[in-house]
């Protein structure tokens, strides 16, 4: 039996790919360097942590080692820093985690990838050695799926049906390989919605979240002038029609819809509280340092009462067009470092 475990399920450890300076960070480094310790750090306090890094000496010196849980670095090349995208996927196979190492090839062949495609196979040779690793031909982003663990997967067209990563798969080819990879019954698909300033071709987890069996926590745009308004209004009437495998409707929680964001140059960045993160005990969010946190750290409190919700500055992030759920990547229960 094949199963795809839940972000909310026990988590073993989150990893992160810190930046480094011969990357698109170097004009923002000592930012994005501080944002990343931050991130690490609160993370620690819930679960312990994966640095994969260019420099475990460097990047070590960072931490004061006063975290309630582990902080483990490992050093390996790599490109960039979004581990939820080149970080491998575990699945359970017979209740014990296999690791999916799908091909990434920098959403779509736009960004040189070929460091971070070989880290999955390092890790497994390493401090992962202890899990079963599964190599597999296909293009598939982490930040482009989402599981509720008991059979269902919700996706976006956008991505998945991209050209660019499997162009020789119909849709639906691509259906059947999901649902035999990951163990689901039913996927989702959603048509419309997209962030500007977004390099993924909608991931699912910038736009809509399922949080638990039968709810679903989406962005919603309010301002008619905004040039998001349309295609989230569409957006939000297919989620509305949406049932889980167990052929049960949705309980659909709208997000507040950040003011916009931009970089110096004029562009929108994708902005968005979707990218939140679940580790044991908590929900980590994304903050920008506009009005709407506030609100959407109530929000995301209000579907999980029973974890603590903690804001995240995420605003360097979005600089180069992500956010926390896209730099974090978590491995559930079973998955040992060694």
């Amino acid at each position: 039996m094949v199963r795809f475990p839940a972000e909310w399920e026990e988590q073993s450890f989150v990893q992160y790919t810190f930046p480094h300076k011969n990357s698109d960070w170097a004009y923002m480094y000592a930012e994005v360097e501080n944002c990343f310790v931050n991130i690490i750090n609160t993370t620690a306090a819930f679960v312990p942590v994966l640095v994969i890094c260019h420099s475990v000496d460097e990047v070590k010196a960072l931490f004061n080692n006063e975290t309630a849980f582990p902080i483990h670095f490992v050093q390996a090349e790599s490109n960039d820093t979004w581990a939820r995208d080149h970080g491998a996927i575990t699945i359970y196979e017979d209740e014990k985690p296999v690791l999916l190492d799908f091909i990434f090839n920098g959403w779509g062949q736009k960004f040189e990838a070929g460091l971070d495609n070989q880290l999955n196979s390092r890790l497994a040779q390493t401090v992962l050695s202890g899990t079963k690793i599964k190599n597999l031909d296909f293009v598939l982003e982490g930040g482009s799926v989402e599981s509720d663990g008991e059979g269902t997967l919700l996706t976006t067209t956008e991505c998945l049906l991209s050209k660019y990563r499997n162009p020789d798969k119909s849709k639906r080819a691509i259906s059947a390989f999901l649902k035999k990879q990951f163990g689901v019954s039913k996927i989702l698909w959603l048509d419309h919605g997209y962030l500007a300033g977004d390099d993924t071709d909608s991931h699912i987890d910038t736009l809509a979240r399922i949080c638990n069996s039968n709810t679903i926590a989406y962005v919603k745009c309010d301002d008619e002038t905004d040039e998001h308004y349309a295609a989230l209004v569409d957006m939000e009437e297919q989620l509305q029609k949406f049932t889980n495998a167990k052929d049960e409707a949705y309980n659909l929680v709208a997000l507040p819809w950040p003011d916009a964001c931009f970089d110096e140059d004029g562009q929108r960045l994708p902005a968005t509280y979707a990218n939140f993160l679940i580790v044991n005990g908590a929900v980590l969010v994304p903050t920008y340092g506009v009005a709407q946190d506030e609100d959407a750290l109530a929000v995301i409190q209000s579907i999980y009462p029973e974890r603590k919700v903690v804001g995240v500055n995420c605003r360097p992030l979005i600089e180069q067009h992500g956010s926390l759920h896209c730099i974090s990547m978590q491995y559930p229960k079973g998955v040992e470092l060694h």
